[in-house]
C-alpha cells in the first residue's frame, strides 16, 4: 500500500500551512484560514479526459 497523498495547498485560501487533522483519514487543517476540509478519491472517469485541438480539455 502507498503513502497517502497529500494536498499541495488549502483548496480555500491557496496557502501551503497544511497538517493532517485527526478526524480520520484524508481529512486536513489550514493553519492560515483554520479551515478543516477532507479530500476523498471517488474513482476513475469510465472514458476520461481527452485533448481537444485547441488546447483545452474535452471529454469524450
Amino acid at each position: 500500500m502507498t503513502e497517502r497523498a497529500a494536498p499541495f495547498h488549502c483548496p480555500y485560501c491557496g496557502d501551503e500551512d497544511l497538517r493532517p487533522s485527526e478526524q480520520g483519514h484524508g481529512a486536513w487543517e489550514c493553519g492560515a484560514c483554520n479551515r478543516a476540509f477532507q479530500l476523498k478519491f471517488l474513482g476513475l472517469l469510465a472514458r476520461g479526459l481527452q485533448r481537444a485541438d485547441n488546447g483545452g480539455d474535452e471529454r469524450i
